[in-house]
Formats: C-alpha cells, structure tokens, sequence
C-alpha cells in the first residue's frame, strides 16, 4: 500500500537577494533550498520540491507553484494533525520575510507542478523616468536609458506572439527544445515613464522573457527596426545582438491548471518533446 502524499505549495518571493530558484552546491542562498529545509524541519522528512518554472537570479514571483511527495504519516504531528493547509501558519514562524508559502494541500490525482501546466504568466516592469524607479518599488522596477514610444513597442510584441522558436532569445540548454508558444504579450503604461507588459506562454526557456521585453524595448526606443523581431524568429541560435532585461523587473505572477481529469494527460504530453 502506497503512503506517499503529493503537496501542492503555492508560493512567493522577493527573488533580489536570492540566487535564483534552483538549489546550488555550496553556500548560495536559494528559493528552494529555504523552503525545503523549512519543510523538511517541520515534517522530520527530506523534502524535494519541483516547481512550476524556475527563475533565475533576481527574478521575483506571486504565482509559484510547486509540489514535493512525502510520506503521509508525515503530517501526523499535533501541529498538523493530518491537514496540510496547517503548513502555512507553521512555515510563516520559519521561512524568512521575502519567501512565503500562502497555500498547502494535497494535490489532486495526477498533478505535477511543471509537466501538468497549461501557461504561465509573467509581468514585467519598467521605468524611462530619468530619475530611475520610486524608492519603495526599486526592488521590482527596472530601468531602461532610454525614452520609448508604447505603440512600437506593442507592435513588437504582437510580432512576438504565436508558435514559434525563440531559440534567438534564450540560452542553450542541452537536449531542449527552444519552440515555445507565446499566448498573448501586451504592454500598458501605468502612469508616465512606467510600464507593464505581461506575457503568457505554455513555457519559457532560460532567459527568454527577459530577452523578449528587451528586444520591445530596444525596438520602442528606434534603435532597431519594426521588422527585426521577424528577422529574429528566422534564426536558429541565440542572437548574440539580443540584450537581456535587468532581472530585478521580472515577476512570475501565475500558472494555469487544467481540470483535474486532465492533468496526467496534460503532463505525459508536455513531456513529449516539441517539434515545428
């Protein structure tokens, strides 16, 4: 008789003076590696987490998700007795201020928090104020040199989305697939010289949405032509001419489900690999 119980953990975090997601060998302070030795202090068991998309360096995120199997004896304790949404208040006393664990329960049949989602969401932000970012939001705003036009900048955007390989935005990674399919990308100016785009894919590769908000703004500012996110897509290696976005402005703000019945069926077909 199986004893494992899979957790769904609904997540957070100010990724600034974090080295990315991923735990690394070593001293580096990580996502991961916090939460894992929080949960793993509180169920007297090692915990592994796989997560929704790993973010890089800097990076922040209000819509993570991540599961980990642990044995269900595990949550007999008097804190927990038995009911894992009782995690949150004990993870709260433990983890540090710029990580949080806002949901904890036990994942429905066939739920895997990477190969199981539909999109995910990312929003970045941005400032041309001269001036740079407002004090209290300088750890989520960017700056970009330069002033932009906000309607070149969205017909790049729109250039950028459907079906396609991105392999001129994102950074090798052996054995993947660099075909993504990118949902929608707009861009909103919220209030003079700050702006919001938000991009929704089935799956981002490393580096790529940092690498598709520069590339708007690089064309928004007139130092590329309309035509050069076209010209991009034609390719089949990183673009040595695409620059990156600063990190700090990069927020993955939510991953999408499918129905429960679904959810295996969705996974074994993430895990095929993509072709055009």
């Amino acid at each position: 008789m199986d004893n494992t119980l899979r957790l769904r953990l609904d997540i957070a975090y100010n990724g600034t003076d974090f080295h990315g997601w991923a735990r690394q060998k070593g001293d580096l302070r990580t996502v991961q590696q916090t939460i894992e030795d929080a949960l793993s202090l509180v169920l007297r068991t090692d915990v592994a987490l796989t997560v929704a998309g790993r973010t890089d360096a800097g990076v922040h995120a209000a819509g993570q998700v991540a599961h980990t199997d642990i044995p269900a004896e595990s949550l007999n304790q008097r804190s927990i007795d038995g009911d894992p949404g009782r995690l949150v208040r004990r993870l709260a006393k433990l983890l540090p201020e710029d990580v949080r664990v806002f949901g904890v329960a036990e994942a429905p049949a066939g739920f895997d928090a990477r190969f199981s989602a539909l999109t995910r969401t990312y929003c970045y932000r941005v400032t041309t104020h001269p001036a740079g970012a407002m004090p209290t939001r300088a750890r989520d705003t960017a700056v970009w040199p330069k002033p932009v036009d906000l309607g070149a900048v969205q017909a790049c955007a729109d250039a950028l989305v459907g079906l396609n390989n991105f392999a001129a935005f994102c950074r090798p990674k052996k054995h993947g697939t660099t075909i993504r399919e990118v949902h929608s990308f707009t861009w909103r100016e919220v209030e003079p010289h700050l702006f919001e785009a938000r991009i929704t894919a089935d799956a981002f590769c490393w580096n790529m949405v940092r690498a598709l908000v520069a590339t708007c703004l690089t064309v928004g500012e007139g130092r590329r032509a309309p035509q050069w996110p076209e010209e991009l897509l034609l390719l089949d290696a990183r673009s040595p001419d695409v620059p990156l976005a600063p990190a700090r402005g990069l927020t993955l703000v939510g991953v999408e489900y499918p129905e429960d019945s679904e959810l295996a069926a969705r996974a074994e077909a993430t895990r095929a690999t993509r072709e055009m």
